[in-house]
């Protein structure tokens, strides 16, 4: 099987010349789970946006499951990649839950009742079958990432991108977030400052700074390592 995650050599500068991705070589295989660390601005975000074509490369090449991130793949891609924002604000538009959770595998042209199955299936596996007739922004925060996380799930993803899911969230939130995600068996790329989740969460770790892979290894080692953090503006877990 090909990688689930294969970037080449990626490079990608924002408008006005700021240099967000600068050389990236990465590959993931298929069910690994890797945290994504580093200060503000190491280029996290723009990586992730760069897995199913939101942004395109400057130089490099992005592959997912052996297609290249381009036009002519990019709808089987955004099939796969699920993507799941830092503020569910961003995905979750329609009036309620379950039309947000449907949406994805509507617009696949499924028939009704495989979307309907779909969506009840996704919901039922966040633990929010019984906010499916809510108002989605009447939902607290932790509610809204489990929707959020559901209406990517509906589209039965191979890979889930995630920026920074335990943000904002209080104790509680974060820890049924944490459980939801450790039993999940698709492939995790989690962008995050939660070094707690990254050590418990993830076998692998990548430390990147200013648009660079600087480390790449075992969680635990490279986690342990409070010289390494320290460095890059990282905090021991």
């Amino acid at each position: 099987m090909p990688p689930e995650i294969l970037i080449d050599d990626l490079s990608f500068s924002y408008p006005g010349g700021t240099r967000a991705l600068d050389s990236i070589s990465l590959s993931i295989e298929p069910a690994e789970r890797v945290a994504l660390v580093g200060p503000n601005g190491a280029g996290k975000s723009t990586l992730l946006l760069q897995l199913n074509g939101l942004l395109r490369p400057a130089q490099g090449r992005v592959l997912i499951g052996g297609l290249a991130v381009e036009e002519p793949h990019l709808g089987t891609i955004r099939a796969r990649v699920g993507m799941l924002f830092q503020n569910p604000d961003d995905q979750l538009f329609n009036p309620r839950v379950f039309d947000d959770v449907a949406f994805g595998p509507l617009h696949m042209g499924l028939p009704a009742d495989e979307v309907r199955a779909r969506a009840d299936a996704a919901l039922q596996a966040v633990g929010m079958a019984a906010y499916a007739g809510h108002i989605s922004h009447h939902l607290s925060l932790g509610q809204k990432k489990r929707a959020a996380i559901a209406s990517v799930l509906s589209m039965s993803p191979s890979l889930l991108a995630l920026d920074e899911p335990t943000s904002g969230l209080d104790p509680r939130a974060r820890r049924q977030l944490i459980d939801l995600l450790a039993g999940m068996s698709v492939t995790l790329l989690c962008a995050t400052h939660d070094m707690r989740m990254a050590a418990e969460l993830f076998e692998r770790t990548v430390i990147m700074d200013g648009g660079r892979v600087v480390a790449d290894g075992p969680s635990a080692r490279l986690l342990a390592d409070e010289a390494l953090l320290a460095a890059h503006g990282l905090e021991h877990p």
